[in-house]
């Protein structure tokens, strides 16, 4: 939720579009209506059935209509900074779906200290912190999963607890 705003500000140029848990699509003002109205993609985590033929329909938008994909892989984020393994499904799915995209990883750092507490008292005084690292071509990579590992490691490293 806290993530969505500065990435759509920061990416404003390339169009933004997001794999969002559908819990989103409702409640938060000027978020949810553009994830329900934008061009993004709401998943219901709990429905693979729904959320892989929706993944596709998304990655086959973004690759016709040149914009930005954004997917969160590591799902629900941890209660402590410590990152969750990635979930490496809607990758596989986008990176199938959309062959000439440029990949940027972004770490993002002490979101988790947002909500260390619950939505309320929410976290005041915390200094989120974005890493946009160096773009990657899809199509140098041959083996997506060395790719998916590439990218964990990226983020990874520059995410501090």
């Amino acid at each position: 939720m806290y993530d969505i705003p500065p990435i759509i500000w920061y990416m404003r140029k390339h169009h933004p579009k997001f794999i969002s848990k559908i819990e989103l699509g409702k409640g938060i003002p000027s978020v949810s209506y553009n994830l329900r109205h934008g061009g993004s993609v709401l998943i219901d985590r709990k429905n693979p059935r729904q959320s892989l033929p929706a993944i596709i329909k998304f990655g086959e938008y973004i690759e016709e209509t040149k914009r930005c994909a954004v997917i969160f892989p590591e799902g629900t984020r941890s209660k402590n900074g410590e990152p969750k393994p990635f979930q490496t499904k809607g990758l596989d799915i986008l990176f199938k779906k959309m062959p000439s995209a440029l990949i940027v990883p972004i770490s993002i750092n002490n979101s988790w200290k947002l909500l260390k507490y619950g939505k309320f008292p929410m976290g005041l005084g915390t200094h989120l912190k974005f890493t946009v690292h160096k773009p990657i071509k899809l199509a140098t990579f041959t083996n997506k999963e060395n790719l998916i590992n590439s990218i964990e490691t990226t983020i990874k490293a520059h995410i501090h607890p």
